[in-house]
């Protein structure tokens, strides 16, 4: 779901300068290699993903999100497990989920999970809560699927309150109450960084907006203009709630390849992304994707990065221009490709296009 666009919309509203941050989130799939065919098991894809992050922290990426999915095809059902190894074999990059599904969790373990990790990394934690793309956790752990939207609204609200003081009190419909009991341990930040990841829906901007947190958009598909309404009512809203602008941020979060050259990363990004899209396709009624609808979506309007280090530098700038926003993280990969050209993607966004752009980007800001 997107808003309708009018030129006055596209205005995005001023917001303060701040440092423009470039990372990588995943999913962790462990999907046949369309090629070969071929399904590693899930200990050397965990292995994979681990060096992936360590790639990323040493080329200087700013973020690593990993994803929470409850199906055969990922293998990241425990993100902050995974990140907690990834905090032993990195420096600086900043540890993420994306997303944590918030609803089918209960936010005490959320916060007690992230905050040890957050100690473990030397304050390098955190949580991007969302509601999930798939629905399996919400059998698994025992939810009605009726309950859908005022699970997420309630366990948030426990889980800031949670954020906001050792000791709480709090009462709802779908956890026992808290009667001032302490949650621990307390992590090194404060506060710990939370996000609200959204699909496209108004009434989710406004919440993160109304809740002083900041946001994250999922843009994997249609054209980047038509979210950028949802940037300005976020910020609108942040006013009119009263928080600090410069306390808060933006994130575009999209697919993408990077290859020395742009037909390279189209050919090596088409088959598994069409593979898994595909599979989702099947599950949700979509068309199955044509290589026409993908090379589409690679132009410099459409929703995926996939090309050369300059392709991609154009088209987050072109993004920076619509949303003003200050981060942007890169799927890498959707579905199974090979180990190295994966590698070889994460070493071409830290070495060539996260120096251009933050350049960039902080020049139009001093400007």
């Amino acid at each position: 779901m997107v808003c309708t666009v009018t030129t006055e919309m596209l205005m995005p509203a001023e917001t303060p300068s701040r440092p423009f941050e470039i990372g990588l989130y995943t999913f962790a799939e462990r999907t046949p290699d369309p090629k070969t065919g071929k399904l590693i098991s899930s200990a050397e894809r965990l292995r994979n993903l681990l060096e992936r992050v360590e790639l990323a922290d040493q080329v200087g990426l700013d973020v690593f999100a990993l994803g929470e999915h409850h199906r055969p095809d990922f293998v990241s059902s425990a993100p902050d497990v995974i990140l907690a190894a990834a905090a032993a074999r990195t420096q600086r990059i900043r540890l993420s989920s994306a997303v944590t599904v918030l609803s089918s969790d209960d936010p005490v373990r959320v916060f007690q999970r992230f905050a040890t990790l957050d100690l473990l990394s030397n304050g390098r934690a955190e949580i991007m809560a969302g509601r999930g793309s798939f629905i399996e956790s919400f059998p698994l752990f025992g939810y009605d699927l009726r309950d859908y939207n005022t699970l997420f609204s309630e366990k948030l609200e426990l889980l800031l309150k949670i954020r906001d003081s050792e000791y709480v009190t709090w009462s709802g419909t779908h956890r026992p109450p808290l009667q001032g009991q302490g949650v621990y341990p307390r992590p090194l930040q404060d506060p710990l960084p939370i996000w609200v990841a959204v699909g496209g829906t108004p009434e989710s901007v406004v919440r993160a907006a109304t809740l002083g947190l900041s946001l994250a958009i999922a843009i994997i598909g249609g054209y980047p203009e038509q979210f950028a309404p949802l940037v300005d009512l976020y910020w609108r809203a942040v006013d009119a709630a009263g928080h600090d602008r410069s306390q808060l941020h933006v994130s575009i979060n999209s697919h993408g390849h990077i290859a020395d050259d742009s037909r390279q990363a189209i050919d090596e990004a088409f088959p598994p992304f069409k593979m898994v899209m595909d599979k989702i396709g099947r599950e949700r009624g979509w068309s199955p994707m044509s290589r026409q609808q993908f090379d589409r979506s690679t132009t410099l309007r459409g929703a995926n990065f996939i090309g050369n280090p300059d392709d991609v530098i154009e088209k987050i700038l072109f993004q920076h221009d619509l949303f003003k926003h200050n981060r942007f993280l890169l799927q890498l990969s959707v579905g199974t490709m090979p180990h190295e050209q994966v590698m070889h993607a994460i070493e071409l966004l830290g070495t060539k296009v996260a120096p251009v752009v933050r350049a960039e980007i902080a020049r139009r800001t001093a400007s």
